[in-house]
């Protein structure tokens, strides 16, 4: 058997048709990949590492304001990085490790350079949650705390790697901003209520639990305030009263309003100060049976004592397994949605898959230096760029500081009192919290997302943020599912509009024939001409939504054109069981007398404007639409599509039967000129260039312009823009031959 005689065979069994038109193919979608793969591995690897873009070029100006911004926020990141270390169960040297290794590593695959990587509070309650579910149904194996969040560390950060190497950071998209918020608002809630009765030195039940549990043991406990509470509230206190005097210092002597900024930005270690002098000058001599009358942080060791190999075993990957997911999800979402942020606000991109990347990086090597899992902090981000930061090496500096404080400090922070570490946790994550403002937006833009915000708070609050986390997730996903499933759809007609109050030519624009697309209700919409119909998508068509456009097309012809058949004299008995007709038989006459009011249907335009993506499914349902509306005016209906932005969109419904047919003789031919130059300038070129270009792109010595389709002839349904589909449409009806 020759080859020939095989592909014939071949194109048999897989019906190839006979005739067909060009349409786009595999190979074209498959070729951009594979070209030039030298090229694209060394672009890859190039991009791992953004630094090598920029620091070839740092300068003197670079140095200075990242020298203010890294030692800045150095100064915040020390008391945070122990506070937070206390809010994951952790002793306070594996904060400063945490904040060592983020600030430090981060810079050399970062593609923001606002961002600071460290611990933060919504992902330091996650280990202390962690650390406690694992502690209590595996209290055989006797995992140690810091054995449990170096592993959880390594084992996240490897999985975040993971997804940025593979190009994977897309899927952060599926999670809406205000679900985003709402999970955060919530997460914040629940840390500043959990940090209340450290601040008041109340003791005797779960600060961990549900945050409505907390709130209801600290109102009981009240009474059992302890001596702690005039560390914690005199140092909460102390943070808002300079935070707002500089605010309002800040407006009224404008020129010094970098001062007031950085006396703002050292209240942190200001308050600490103060507070650990104030509890040195008190407790030194109160010593009673080993303990002093307030709780104070007591031993920290110098240096990097837990430098090691992290333990992760078979019984510890499996204890942690149910947690994993939310770990990972906090750890990425949060860096992502902080680093978004300020790329927007101070005019640059990030890349979502790098930066991915880079905490992936930071976490995995930090795991080796005993730190838990650090990601974006969003207070010291926005130190970070309002002190003037230029470029991710700010990072170095602020390492500095930070092993500065390690070696140097640690005999300092013995008489750091654990209630002043609390007013610092409650007063960042009071950022946190979503402003009125903010929720009034949600509300004004759209309800739903309102309520997913709304319910990503209250989860968070009432249960947990593990909970709430997987509720924002979930709720965003339901959503974006329900908006492709359910797309806004509208009939169309046209309305006649003028572009300006001085110009003399009206152009036609479309407009759903109901009010609920027009801003002015006084504009009118007239109807196209009889017999044809204008539908438009507003949605990527595909198999969850595909019924619904066969419903609302069907069901509009039915009710609205004339059905092509007379079925007066049509007996009971041979209709059809879903369409048997009036009850009584004199109504038949009536009922054919009203069909023949109706106009004829000769032809349906799409609107494709909106429509990005066509799937199987959906090219069936326009099948069977097709079949359906033909069968009820019983002659073949014309279906025209405009515009087609996509040449797969293209290459489905030609293989749908669509787009193809002998062009209305009556309708002028869809073409675009293509003149580079115009006639008065092509006048005084030489004759060598007096030459016009056409649209296939070759060059012709012509007295005239050449002009070239636009849209191919061998798909004359298929149209360049809505107008045009609508003339070769109504065309059609006028020429059509009236039925008899």
């Amino acid at each position: 058997m020759s080859l020939s005689s095989v592909k014939r065979l071949g194109k048999r069994i897989i019906d190839y048709p006979e005739e067909t038109v060009a349409v786009v193919s595999v190979t074209e979608w498959l070729r951009p990949l594979f070209s030039n793969p030298t090229k694209r591995v060394k672009g890859y690897l190039l991009s791992l590492f953004p630094i090598l873009g920029w620091i070839t070029r740092y300068n003197l100006g670079w140095l200075t304001g990242d020298l203010i911004a890294g030692l800045t926020v150095g100064i915040v990141v020390v008391p945070q990085g122990m506070s937070y270390a206390q809010l994951a169960t952790l002793p306070p040297q594996y904060g400063l490790y945490s904040s060592f290794v983020g600030v430090l590593i981060y810079c050399f695959f970062a593609t923001s350079k606002d961002v600071s990587i460290g611990p933060v509070a919504v992902m330091s309650l996650t280990v202390a949650q962690v650390i406690k579910d694992v502690q209590t149904h595996h209290a055989s194996e006797k995992f140690t705390g810091p054995e449990i969040a170096t592993a959880l560390a390594f084992i996240c950060g490897f999985i975040v790697l993971g997804i940025g190497l593979l190009r994977l950071g897309w899927l952060v998209e599926f999670i809406s901003a205000p679900a985003v918020s709402g999970f955060m608002t919530g997460s914040a809630i629940n840390i500043a209520a959990g940090q209340v009765p450290g601040l008041m030195g109340i003791t005797g039940f779960d600060t961990r639990a549900a945050t409505y549990r907390v709130i209801i043991n600290t109102l009981k406990g009240l009474p059992r305030t302890k001596l702690d509470a005039a560390w914690g509230l005199t140092g909460l206190v102390a943070l808002y009263a300079i935070r707002y005097t500089c605010l309002k210092l800040e407006r009224r002597f404008p020129h010094r309003a970098r001062i007031f900024f950085f006396i703002s930005v050292f209240r942190n270690a200001f308050v600490m100060l103060i507070l650990t002098l104030a509890a040195w000058l008190y407790c030194r001599h109160r010593k009673v049976h080993g303990n002093y009358p307030i709780k104070i942080l007591l031993t920290v060791p110098s240096g990097f004592k837990a430098v090691k190999q992290p333990t992760i075993t078979r019984k510890l990957i499996s204890a942690l397994g149910p947690k994993l997911p939310v770990a990972t999800i906090i750890l990425f979402l949060e860096h992502i949605a902080i680093s978004k942020s300020f790329g927007r606000i101070n005019g640059y991109k990030i890349n979502p898959n790098q930066e991915l990347i880079a905490i992936g990086v930071t976490n995995t090597i930090g795991s080796c230096f005993g730190a838990y899992p650090a990601t974006g902090s969003f207070s010291r981000s926005a130190l970070k760029s309002k002190s003037g930061v230029r470029t991710p090496l700010a990072g170095v500096y602020t390492a500095i500081v930070v092993i500065v404080a390690l070696y140097g400090l640690t005999s300092a922070f013995f008489w750091i009192p654990t209630a002043a570490l609390s007013a610092i946790i409650i007063h960042a994550v009071a950022d946190l919290v979503a402003s009125p403002a903010q929720v009034y937006s949600y509300w004004r833009v759209s309800p739903l997302e309102f309520c997913i915000w709304v319910a990503a708070v209250l989860v968070t609050i009432f249960s947990s943020i593990e909970n709430g986390i997987y509720t924002s997730i979930s709720a965003s996903l339901a959503l974006l599912l329900l908006r492709v499933a359910r797309p806004r759809g509208a009939f169309l007609g046209k309305a006649a509009v003028r572009p300006s109050s001085g110009s003399t030519v009206d152009r036609d624009v479309y407009l759903p024939l109901t009010k609920d697309g027009i801003t002015n209700p006084y504009v009118k919409v007239e109807a196209p001409s009889p017999g044809v119909l204008i539908y438009k998508f507003e949605e990527s068509y595909v198999y969850p939504n595909s019924h619904i456009v066969y419903t609302a097309i069907v069901d509009y012809v039915k009710a609205n054109l004339r059905r092509g058949k007379d079925m007066s004299n049509v007996k009971l008995g041979d209709r059809p069981w879903n369409d048997p007709g009036p009850r009584r038989p004199g109504d038949y006459e009536s009922e054919q007398r009203a069909n023949l009011k109706k106009p004829i249907l000769h032809a349906v335009v799409f609107d494709f404007s909106a429509v990005s993506h066509i799937d199987t499914t959906a090219v069936q349902v326009l099948i069977d639409v097709r079949t359906e509306v033909e069968k009820w005016a019983d002659h073949p209906i014309e279906f025209h599509f405009a515009p087609i932005m996509s040449p797969w969109i293209r290459r489905a419904l030609v293989a749908g039967g669509f787009g193809l047919g002998i062009p209305n003789p009556w309708a002028t031919p869809e073409v675009a000129p293509v003149i580079p130059y115009h006639k008065s300038r092509l006048s005084s070129q030489s004759s060598k260039d007096d030459l016009e270009a056409t649209g296939d792109g070759k060059k012709r010595q012509s007295g005239t312009v050449e002009l070239e389709p636009v849209v191919p002839l061998d798909t004359p349904f298929f149209h360049l823009d809505l107008g045009a589909a609508v003339r070769a449409a109504e065309s059609a009806a006028r020429h059509a031959t009236p039925l008899t």
